[in-house]
């Protein structure tokens, strides 16, 4: 049994990028180790027959980071992973994004792809390193695929474009997480969050990435050589013919309601055409054919359909009566739910959004525990589609994938913008509802987040908005629209997301169904979806034209005050018994930000929350020498009495300096629990305090 490992290698991203396939997995119809640095990513492959009663095709792909991978032990009771993290998710999307395209037309086997992180060096990240490998693994299996993929990760450091930057850089110091997957004629998946880039900038990372890409693809390429299946011969089904051009017949009929307004409407008047092709064309036909007939007449009234929307497109006028830069009409409701922080009701044409903001204290940030350094979040976004926004019925359960995408693409859309965390120590949360959808959701999701943010009182910089945009390509005529139906993402040739400001580009997603786009055309995309990002922000700006200067009524109220960092344990007390009280007393939520001593006081009724501040800062103060208090007894020795000048805060009255005449004892001037004036005269290093009442009895205290 050989199990010595077919192997290449290649210079990539000024590292040294291995491919190993032969030595695990071996029933598996591919399978690939990637590595890069000591982070080890395995992919694998599988395939099985298909099924004549599928019209989709049934690929799905998996990716998971096992935390042995880091030397680490899963948190939790049952210690055991369970189900995919929000990274996971994503990186899943990125593989099946780049790969479903590539499959022939009409293939309807079943495959799986599945990925694991073996190893993590905590410098190299492991998701566009597990693409190359899903990628490889495909590519080197028997199932056919049309050519070798890469993919390359760009960041901007220190003003340059650098490629493949460390994971601690990319998330503390890049302006710039652009993740691309392509062949050798160019790109088919892009992904991106940005600090508000030029479209230039953005245009010169996707150059560079795909010169890395580039790199992958040719390992890859080298590795089937070396150790490659032979591909499976797949014939696409063969289109009747005959049947195609009676189904074309009604062209006609179709373009008389294509234009109809309202997409459900629309869609009715076409309905009403296709069961008239229906029963036109399999009236007489064989009760046994009568299935099979029928499924191949709506497949083609189908393609049929997609060609009139294309065509439309192509001629200038699309199906709602839009120009290809025209923007559907907007109109935005704040403060829709006055209880919420902050609230918009934002609809744009047949989209529309339900976005609310809720504030937090620093204790609601989301921690994020996975193969990486734990870190917290202290904003995210949350999107949710249910099915009545689209008039269907489905099951009921927990967000999906595609809900997982569209929430982080809008979150990486509006983060770039939002304050400094010392500026605004608020927990951000971001919820979006989708009401209604004909296209372009998530970037409704940009705008009416935006909006909200303002409205809870959300410092941002610039005003940030999103537009969807699509590309129809026929030989030599090029369309690209802005601000797509749902319809024209699914016919055309490309779907171009794009988030931003005023002043650059802050997200970017993009897949591509044509062989490749030139970089002119690209840019002439770009600047068109400026232009409609432009628009939208202007009519944005007509209903909320700033943040609001003060947060909600109903959000908690934060104030700052800074302790002496050895009064921090005073302050929280055995067992956190000083902190849990005041917490209690006042109705706030008090969080030790540092070390030196940092405090912030949440509560949601003002005067508590001062309160709880004035409080703290009693408790906390370090007398100075010369200070004047009004002090309780608290205990009488022989010697003395110990005097509670502050809350927490005692010192020491000798006897001596209870009166300026001679004190035979300490009752005979003061009793438990009496109020006394006292003045500070000594604080030594450890920090003990020595009073003097008789020095308070005199007009004007001496201080010593």
């Amino acid at each position: 049994m050989n199990l010595t490992p077919k192997r290449v290698e290649c210079e990539y991203a000024g590292q040294t990028l291995v491919l190993e396939t032969g030595q695990m997995a071996r029933q598996a119809h591919g399978a690939v180790i990637a590595t890069m640095g000591e982070t080890q990513v395995f992919a694998a492959v599988v395939t099985s027959a298909g099924r004549d009663d599928l019209d989709f095709f049934p690929l799905t792909v998996d990716y998971r980071e096992k935390t042995e991978a880091a030397g680490k032990i899963p948190g939790g009771f049952f210690k055991r992973e369970g189900r995919p993290t929000t990274k996971e998710i994503l990186t899943m999307r990125m593989i099946d994004r780049s790969i479903r395209p590539l499959f022939p037309d009409g293939f309807k086997q079943e495959v799986q792809v599945m990925c694991r992180t073996l190893g993590y060096d905590r410098e190299n990240n492991a998701d566009v390193l597990s693409m190359i490998a899903a990628f490889a693994a495909v590519h080197i299996s028997q199932i056919p695929f049309e050519c070798a993929l890469g993919a390359a990760r760009i960041g901007i450091l220190d003003g340059e474009l650098v490629s493949y930057p460390s994971d601690a850089r990319r998330r503390e110091e890049s302006s710039l997480d652009l993740v691309v997957a392509g062949h050798e004629s160019g790109l088919v998946m892009v992904e991106a969050g940005a600090d508000q880039l030029t479209e230039e900038q953005m245009l010169d990372a996707l150059e560079m990435a795909h010169s890395e890409v580039r790199k992958a693809c040719g390992a890859i390429e080298e590795l089937r050589k070396l150790a490659g299946k032979e591909k499976v011969e797949f014939t696409p089904p063969q289109v009747d013919e005959d049947l195609k051009a009676k189904v074309w017949g009604f062209k006609d009929q179709v373009m008389d309601v294509i234009y109809t307004e309202g997409k459900h409407e629309r869609d009715a008047a076409v309905k009403v055409v296709r069961n008239q092709v229906v029963e036109a064309l399999t009236a007489g036909v064989d009760e046994a054919q009568l299935g099979a007939h029928t499924k191949a007449v709506k497949n083609l009234f189908h393609d049929l359909e997609v060609q009139i929307v294309r065509e439309c497109a192509l001629a200038g006028r699309r199906i709602d009566n839009r120009k290809g830069d025209e923007i559907r009409e907007i109109q935005i409701t704040p403060n829709f739910i006055p209880r919420h922080h902050g609230s918009v009701l934002f609809t744009r044409g047949e989209t529309q959004a339900l976005v609310s903001v809720t504030l937090g204290t620093p204790q609601d940030a989301q921690i994020i525990d996975g193969i990486e350094d734990e870190f917290k979040k202290s904003f995210y976004l949350h999107y949710n589609f249910p099915s009545f926004s689209v008039g269907e019925c489905r099951r009921i359960m927990g967000p999906g994938r595609r809900e997982i995408g569209h929430g982080m693409l809008a979150e990486k859309a509006l983060a770039p913008t939002l304050p400094d965390r010392n500026q605004f120590p608020y927990t951000v949360r971001v919820v979006s509802d989708i009401m209604e959808s004909n296209g372009s959701s998530s970037m409704a999701s940009v705008c009416g987040g935006c909006l909200s943010l303002m409205l809870a009182g959300v410092p941002l910089s610039q005003p940030v908005a999103g537009i969807a945009m699509g590309l129809v390509q026929e030989g030599d005529q090029t369309m690209v629209l802005s601000d797509i139906l749902g319809s024209e993402d699914h016919c055309g040739d490309m779907d171009f997301k794009v988030a931003g400001s005023g002043v650059g580009i802050t997200a970017l997603q993009m897949d591509i169904k044509v062989k490749s786009i030139s970089r002119e055309l690209l840019a002439g995309a770009l600047e068109q979806a400026r232009e409609g990002r432009r628009h939208i922000l202007r009519k944005m700006l007509e209903v909320v034209s700033r943040p609001e200067s003060d947060i909600s009524m109903h959000a908690p109220r934060m104030e700052n005050i800074q302790i002496p960092s050895e009064r921090i344990g005073f302050l929280i007390g055995p067992g956190g018994k000083n902190i849990k009280a005041m917490q209690e007393d006042f109705k706030v939520r008090i969080s030790i930000v540092d070390d030196s001593g940092n405090v912030q006081v949440f509560g949601t009724e003002r005067d508590l929350v001062q309160r709880a501040v004035d409080t703290i800062s009693a408790m906390c103060a370090m007398p100075k020498i010369g200070a004047r208090y009004t002090g309780k007894v608290k205990s009488i020795k022989d010697f003395g009495a110990f005097i509670e000048i502050l809350p927490g805060v005692e010192g020491m009255c000798h006897i001596s300096e209870l009166s300026e005449d001679y004190v035979s004892k300490v009752t005979d001037v003061i009793s438990l629990d009496d109020e006394i004036e006292v003045v500070v005269i000594n604080v030594d290093d450890r920090g003990k305090i020595k009073l003097s009442h008789s020095q308070a009895l005199t007009e004007e205290p001496a201080t010593t």
